[in-house]
């Protein structure tokens, strides 16, 4: 080898140390100490940047401390839920930043900055975040542009309310599977037991998705939902600490064992899906579940542009199918959970509520039109929704420099909507909106919010949560035939602990002292 040669091969290499140098210099600390200034000259204020961590050690900190023990019973649950976030906006104020890792998070609290930036889903995007994410499910709720708009169109159909309706029957059948396990315990009129209704609550909406999705009972479902519940601690655990660009790449016990868990659930899935495809091909399966729908529709978008590469590969309906898993289950189950704790701290409107249910229905079998009519439930979800929502926050973020409101940001930013901290504004909501008053909800969403973009349980604007119909027509279903079964309150081992596990839910589980009526 000539010296020519070694001196070029040198000096390459010493130009490729200086440039990967300069590009890790510039990621931990050139690029978001000059994104700092430039937010301070916006008005914001924020603590200043540390190293690559920025405040995740102390976001991490906080939340544990918060964890370790249940608080008083109160809706007031913000202390608990996000105690960095609020300590933030208690010290610089609503215009302000944290810092999660070397980007900032900039606090987006103003309704009409809000509905700026769900309303133009194509240029404020779901924030990338960990791809280990995605091995807990990717799907619509991570996609963003084309490929988000193309999974909409065909997914949309599985969720009309036609096609929701023919659902009813698996509601029906789910919830009564679990109330009749509730009477064994309770046999006789008048008596009551203890009991965590938490686990049971899941079980029912793991059942409800397993016949509704997949046409299976939750026996077949279960093993995917026990995997996708561990995945969900794993992501947990990884997503409270700092993402360092290939690190999930690493032999790592938790990566190794995510990725397990992954090839598992897609296993399970493609029998599935492969099993239904032969179903249908050969005119031996219905297609009134979600998965036969989106099949279905896929088939369609094929035949009509006469390309494949239009519709869903088998691998795209793997994320959706896993999507319809942990959303599924996750969101009715919370709602359902909270709304029972929350009637059981209310008895008045538990009262209320079943007798607007036994008006309707008396002891008979929920039917669509009749949920449609229980108002005094669907007050009382909605002001649940509000004090709990599922997701507590909302975040995007924007690829070039861009203009909202009075701000002027720069490209990387994210943007962190508060999702709980707006529902309990008392500027929005009034002097008592930390307490639970279904009657809000009177006249609807919108005269309570004044026409703001304030109220987002489901998210708001194009991303709106695809299958906000298919959990409240299935809460209406379950506290329907709840309240015509049974009444409940407060056990006195009930520790009031909410907390956030990819959805709120109450950390100790539900105690409630069940009555049959």
């Amino acid at each position: 080898m000539t010296m020519g040669i070694v001196y070029y091969i040198a000096v390459s290499c010493a130009i490729v140390v200086v440039i990967s140098t300069w590009r890790v210099l510039n990621w931990v600390w050139l690029r978001p100490k000059k994104v700092e200034k430039w937010l301070r000259e916006q008005g914001l204020n924020g603590s200043s940047y540390k190293l690559l961590f920025g405040d995740t050690r102390e976001m991490a900190m906080t939340i544990e401390e918060a964890k370790s023990k249940p608080i008083n019973l109160s809706d007031d649950i913000v202390p608990r839920i996000i105690p960095f976030n609020l300590k933030s906006i208690q010290t610089y104020g609503k215009n302000s930043f944290i810092w999660f890792g070397p980007k900032p998070m900039v606090n987006i609290m103003d309704p009409e900055n809000i509905r700026d930036i769900l309303s133009k889903n194509y240029h404020f995007q779901k924030p990338k975040g960990n791809p280990l994410a995605r091995l807990l499910a990717a799907g619509l709720a991570q996609y963003d542009t084309e490929k988000w708009t193309k999974h909409r169109k065909i997914i949309n159909p599985a969720f009309h309310l036609e096609k929701l309706k023919r659902m009813l029957p698996a509601f029906y059948l789910s919830c009564s599977e679990i109330l009749n396990k509730w009477e064994k315990l309770v046999p006789r009129e008048g008596s009551c037991t203890e009991l965590d209704v938490w686990p049971y609550l899941l079980t029912l909406s793991s059942d409800v998705i397993s016949r509704t999705a997949f046409g299976s009972n939750y026996e077949e479902g279960r093993k995917i939902f026990e995997l996708q519940r561990e995945q969900g601690e794993h992501l947990i655990q990884a997503l409270q600490s700092i993402y360092i660009p290939g690190f999930r790449f690493l032999p790592t016990k938790r990566n190794k064992r995510m990725k397990e868990i992954d090839k598992e659930i897609q296993a399970s899935l493609r029998t599935i899906i492969n099993n239904k495809v032969k179903a249908m091909e050969a005119g031996e399966a219905s297609n009134d579940d979600l998965l036969g729908i989106l099949l279905e529709s896929n088939f369609k978008e094929i035949q009509q542009h006469g390309k494949k590469n239009v519709g869903l590969s088998i691998k795209d309906v793997i994320e959706e199918c896993k999507l319809f898993y942990i959303a599924g289950q996750e969101t009715t189950a919370t709602l359902l959970v909270w709304t029972m704790i929350l009637l059981s701290r209310h008895p008045n409107w538990q009262m209320r509520a079943r007798e607007e249910v036994l008006q309707v229905f008396g002891n008979k079998k929920p039917d669509f039109d009749g949920l449609n009519q229980l108002k005094i439930v669907t007050m009382i979800l909605y002001e649940t929704l509000r004090l709990y929502p599922p997701a507590v926050a909302l975040t995007r973020t924007i690829h070039e420099d861009t203009k909202l409101g009075k701000l002027y940001l720069p490209a990387g930013v994210q943007l962190y909507l508060p999702v709980l901290l707006l529902h309990l504004d008392n500027k929005i909501w009034g002097d008592d909106a930390k307490e639970f008053k279904p009657e809000r909800f009177f006249e609807g969403v919108s005269k309570i919010t004044k026409g703001q973009v304030t109220f987002l349980p489901f998210g708001w604007g194009p991303r709106i949560c695809i299958g906000q119909n298919f959990a409240m027509l299935e809460a209406k279903m379950a506290i329907a035939m709840i309240l015509q079964r049974f009444s409940f309150k407060l056990s006195p081992s009930y520790a009031h602990a909410p907390y956030t596990f990819l959805t709120l839910q109450p950390q100790y589980g539900a105690h409630l002292i069940l009555e049959k009526i």
